[in-house]
């Protein structure tokens, strides 16, 4: 199956101009309504302006923008990769932990923790070139979201994605995450490995030290990245539409911190470093560089090496819309109005 993708995704933005084209058409017709119901009666007025066609302005505006859509299309460069090759890399194999309990919608890190931590993973994949990535999600139990691979376009994608509703059982079970990425690596005793665990770190359900500790001796480095605030803050939830602040059984308000013990101690023990985020540094650059100190290995992996541009279609759809365009008039054809292909006798 071939891999479809723009060449230049942020041109598609523009699309966003769309919705306020439309918002300023719309007003546009509801000023030239009341300015022709101003000059009298609309039914006397309409007769003295045969030719005043209400339709066809309408239809050329949506003709134009069906067409300019397509042209931001065709500047955005769609295409789809034609050549499968085995291609061979150094890097190191590294795997996410990504903690998606309630907890991480706790708002002292902006927009939120989770949201956080996303926007600053989104910019590291950005930044990948040769090493493998792979993503797991946990609260009180962990999955894998993104086996380990070298398709940062897939992982970007799925990144946006990540809810806490992705993972029924709440709590924080770090163990369980680094359990699971240690299982997750390619085979092989050479290679270079590594899991960063992001989260507030409180309510672990297991011992995770002793996980981190499993993962060192099996020559894995566990780096963790804490984000919250150590005064502890209430979680603010969307319940049927309504900002409240996310309750215990007993009607108690939760409140969320950050546990700074857990996590230097689960990095100390996996042989790695400990970051604690802040609003404007997650932290995620100064784990990564540690990361790349590591021994480079060569990798294989199979991706697309050559993209063949699809706009030709897109091309021609909107030069017959733009022709479509500039051959309907505002107004109708007095001659081509007279003619009646049905005659109707009474």
């Amino acid at each position: 199956m071939n891999l479809f993708k723009f060449a230049n995704p942020d041109i598609l933005y523009l699309l966003l101009l769309l919705p306020v084209m439309v918002v300023l058409w719309i007003i546009n017709n509801i000023r030239r309504k009341k300015a022709f119901l101003k000059l009298g009666n609309p039914d006397l007025v309409s007769g003295l302006m045969p030719e005043l066609s209400l339709f066809r302005p309408n239809l050329k505006m949506l003709l134009g923008m069906v067409a300019l859509s397509l042209l931001i299309v065709v500047v955005a460069r769609p295409q789809f990769g034609s050549k499968l090759e085995e291609v061979k890399k150094e890097g190191v194999e590294v795997i996410i932990a990504l903690d998606v309990s309630n907890s991480m919608l706790a708002e002292d890190i902006r927009p939120n923790r989770l949201e956080r931590a996303k926007q600053a993973l989104s910019r590291l994949i950005d930044n990948l070139e040769n090493d493998k990535i792979g993503l797991i999600v946990f609260a009180g139990d962990a999955y894998t979201q993104i086996p380990i691979t070298t398709d940062y376009i897939s992982a970007k994608m799925f990144m946006s994605t990540i809810t806490p509703d992705m993972v029924p059982r709440q709590g924080t079970s770090i163990a369980s995450a680094i359990s699971l990425a240690m299982k997750s690596f390619s085979p092989g005793e050479d290679k270079s490995r590594a899991i960063i665990v992001i989260t507030d770190g409180e309510n672990h359900l297991a011992d995770p030290v002793s996980a981190a500790t499993a993962a060192a001796e099996a020559g894995i480095v566990v780096h963790t990245i804490g984000i919250g605030s150590a005064d502890g803050v209430p979680i603010q939830m969307t319940v049927n539409g309504r900002r409240e602040y996310l309750k215990d059984n007993d009607g108690n308000t939760v409140i969320t911190k950050l546990d700074e013990d857990v996590l230097q101690r689960v990095a100390m023990a996996g042989g790695g470093s400990y970051v604690r985020a802040s609003s404007s540094n997650l932290g995620l650059e100064e784990v990564y560089g540690e990361i790349r100190k590591m021994k480079q290995q060569e990798m294989e992996s199979v991706m697309y090496t050559e993209y063949n541009d699809q706009f030709q279609v897109f091309v021609a759809i909107a030069l017959l819309l733009l022709l479509a365009d500039s051959l309907i008039m505002d107004r109708k054809n007095r001659k081509l109005s007279k003619i009646r292909l049905f005659k109707v006798k009474i």
